[in-house]
């Protein structure tokens, strides 16, 4: 080493130290030196010398040459990293400055990336505390149930397979109405609201019959067969994958047992080898598979958001649908989408505009504030009506993908620009400082006066 060079290694010292075990008494007993020592040469307040660099490569057996370059790189990056989170965008912080803090001050280095990971943590549970009411119960059924499917990417392959052999019998037997009546002696019927008396679908165990509701339109009523058909054969299938989850309460359970029912129904519908081809074929055209498979399109976007079986995986997509007052009455994720646990989602997402262009399929790219992109496509959909008069519900639908699974949606062009929309996951969670839509502060932000300046933005927040 040139004596005009001096060699500061203190990260590099103290995470050896710490992977052997060692106190730095235990250290300077090794390398016959103090522990006070020891101490200065993590704090990078001592440089290395030539020969105790020597000695430490004899006494743990080291590579020389990895213990001189290996310096506060990675904390380097790991800072640098944290670094790039909006909330400091308005910051000045040099690359160099951040090395020189590593390299210098790492126990503060430490303490920032400590500080950061728990507020990270901290983000989501107050969120989570500020969408519940006073005395609310925070065990949530419609929570625990997105949760348990969440955790499995919405992807239930044993429920594929078997609702795939089904679907062969059901094809077999020339449609559902026949296979229900040669299978189980039961006969289909559609009669009128008024007879149903508020039920879309019935089983009738005395006269043997499912009754339908004839205000449902053909692809509704086609759904329901099938699901009446998966609680009465792939119950078994749908209760072992249920009893992987511990649910807190009763309803959460009955949910996500209703929600794996109809997974299983939409899978004999459109089955997983033959959908997934069809698929990639059409290039993700929700409605082109929607009418080979006779299914609607909120049908057919939500069976594409299961196509995750190992080893015959597709693009991964996330779902979500919203009314028009921005309440969630579905969510799916199998993409990373970040949802917004509680509150409404970002109004700059095109899918809280779909309603101004009704059955229209609009797409935007989107930019979260750490920086990932996604395409999504947004349409509305309609539930109930049916008849003059008969109520209907509107509601938005929104199917997503990472940006570079785009380019295999038929959506994408090869010339079409890709400028994102910067949005957040939730006013509550995102530091965007010149948001003129935000209807809320963020959490941690103290707001700042408008005495002497008003901002355009609804909220002008603190740098501290």
């Amino acid at each position: 080493m040139p004596a005009d060079r001096r060699l500061y290694v203190g990260p590099s010292l103290r995470r050896l130290r710490r992977d052997r075990g060692l106190t730095q008494a235990d250290m300077a007993a090794d390398l016959d030196i103090s522990p006070s020592y020891v101490a200065l040469l993590e704090r990078n307040h001592r440089p290395l010398s030539a020969e105790l660099l020597l000695r430490l490569a004899q006494t743990y057996k080291l590579d020389m040459s990895a213990l001189a370059g290996a310096g506060s790189g990675e904390e380097s990056l790991r800072l640098q990293a944290v670094l790039k989170d909006p909330m400091f965008a308005d910051i000045d912080l040099p690359a160099l400055e951040v090395a020189d803090l590593t390299a210098n001050f790492p126990g503060v280095a430490e303490a920032l990336l400590r500080l950061y990971t728990t507020y990270q943590e901290e983000q989501l549970a107050l969120a989570d505390r500020h969408g519940a009411e006073p005395g609310e119960d925070t065990a949530d059924p419609v929570a625990e149930s997105r949760r348990f499917l969440a955790a499995r990417r919405n992807s239930f392959p044993t429920l594929d397979d078997a609702a795939e052999r089904l679907a062969q019998a059901v094809g077999a037997a020339e449609g559902l109405p026949a296979y229900l009546r040669a299978r189980h002696g039961l006969r289909v019927r559609r009669l009128p609201p008024t007879v149903m008396v508020g039920s879309m679908r019935r089983l009738d165990h005395h006269r043997r019959e499912v009754l339908l509701s004839d205000d449902l339109d053909n692809a509704s009523q086609t759904f329901q067969l099938a699901l009446q058909l998966a609680y009465l054969e792939l119950g078994g299938e749908v209760d072992a994958v249920l009893a992987e989850g511990a649910f807190a309460t009763e309803s959460g359970e009955r949910l996500t047992r209703r929600a794996l029912a109809s997974y299983a129904a939409a899978a004999v519908l459109m089955p997983y080898t033959a959908f997934a081809r069809a698929a990639e074929q059409r290039r993700y055209d929700v409605e082109a598979l929607g009418r080979q498979f006779g299914a609607s399109f909120e049908q057919t976007a939500h069976r594409l958001t299961t196509l995750q079986k190992p080893g015959d995986a597709r693009v991964p997509f996330f779902f979500i649908r919203v009314d028009e007052a921005g309440n969630v009455s579905k969510r799916l994720d199998g993409a990373g989408f970040p949802f917004a646990r509680h509150g409404g989602g970002c109004p700059l997402w095109n899918v809280h505009q779909a309603f101004r262009t009704p059955r229209q399929i609009v797409t935007q790219w989107l930019e979260l504030p750490d920086g990932q992109r996604f395409f999504s496509i947004a349409r509305t959909v309609t539930a109930g009506g049916g008849g003059w008069g008969k109520p209907r519900v509107e509601r938005a639908i929104a199917l997503g993908c990472a940006a570079e699974h785009a380019h295999r949606l038929v959506y994408v062009d090869a010339g079409q620009p890709t400028e994102a929309t910067p949005i957040g996951v939730t006013c509550r969670l995102c530091h965007r400082t010149e948001c003129t839509a935000r209807s809320a502060p963020p959490i941690g932000r103290p707001i700042l006066p408008d005495d002497i300046r008003r901002t355009g933005a609804p909220f002008g927040f603190s740098d501290s």
